[in-house]
């Protein structure tokens, strides 16, 4: 996951973009998914036996991109026209041009609902060895449609929908507990009738072992994060949900991550 952190800050600096922070929270869940768990074929993307990824946090976009690339599914030189006029990688994920991505995303709080309605579709028709994974924010939690995608689930009792929380504890301009406080956010999925599990959203090992079992409820992981994961002056501050590293920042950035 080393090579898609480089990747994500080359693409947000080169593109001009931002979201680095977002993006650096989540990519040791992408890269364990897409290598260790997916049921998938990157030469048949579209495949009907295929398991769903859905990235709900779309603004994290150029991480999903750069975990595509590393497995195979998109070529590595597209990652340089990220966020570049006449491009196929936008900032939000876009799902228009790349048949490995399954839904377009950016509005918060739509992801887990799509997720269902996939996983509602594979139980009514049968499809029992397929499973469907969706990736939310933290901030995400704000939005009421997640909620009433989480009691969708629990209804329905869809045991093969797995929703991953990228828990890095801000959004926006503050931390998620100053402006919307969830928790104790364990005991609030479980009372919806989830099977909940904490893990450290950076050890591959144990998002492995969460995100490969199969339980009798649908599966909530809260993955506890840092936002910026892997560049010192970037981990756990809102600014780089804006902005990009440029000159000496983008070098010590670079420098950091290649250690």
């Amino acid at each position: 996951s080393y090579l898609s952190r480089i990747d994500v800050v080359k693409m947000t600096s080169e593109g001009n973009s931002s979201h680095v922070g977002s993006c650096l929270s989540c990519i040791d869940i992408l890269a364990v998914l897409y290598k260790n768990v997916l049921n998938y074929d990157p030469k048949n993307p579209r495949s009907p036996q295929r398991d769903i990824f859905i990235m709900s946090k779309g603004h994290a976009g150029a991480a999903l991109y750069s975990i595509l690339a590393r497995t195979g599914n998109i070529d590595v030189s597209l990652l340089k026209t990220h966020y570049k006029n006449g491009g196929y990688l936008s900032g939000h994920v876009n799902s228009k041009l790349i048949d490995s991505i399954e839904v377009s995303s950016g509005s918060l709080g739509n992801g887990l609902g799509i997720g269902g309605g996939f996983a509602y579709s594979m139980k009514i028709n049968s499809q029992k060895r397929r499973r469907v994974f969706v990736l939310i924010s933290d901030g995400e939690l704000n939005e009421g449609s997640t909620w009433e995608a989480v009691l969708f689930a629990s209804h329905h009792k869809l045991k093969n929908l797995c929703c991953i929380l990228d828990a890095n504890n801000l959004q926006s301009i503050k931390s998620t507990t100053e402006t919307l406080n969830v928790e104790p956010l364990k005991s609030k999925i479980n009372s919806f009738g989830w099977k909940v599990e904490e893990i450290d959203g950076h050890n591959h090992d144990e998002i492995r072992s969460a995100l490969k079992k199969k339980n009798s409820k649908p599966t909530f992981i809260i993955a506890r994060t840092i936002k910026g994961k892997g560049v010192s002056f970037m981990e756990n501050s809102t600014l780089w949900h804006y902005r990009n590293a440029q000159g000496e920042e983008f070098k010590k950035a670079i420098k950091e991550l290649s250690e």
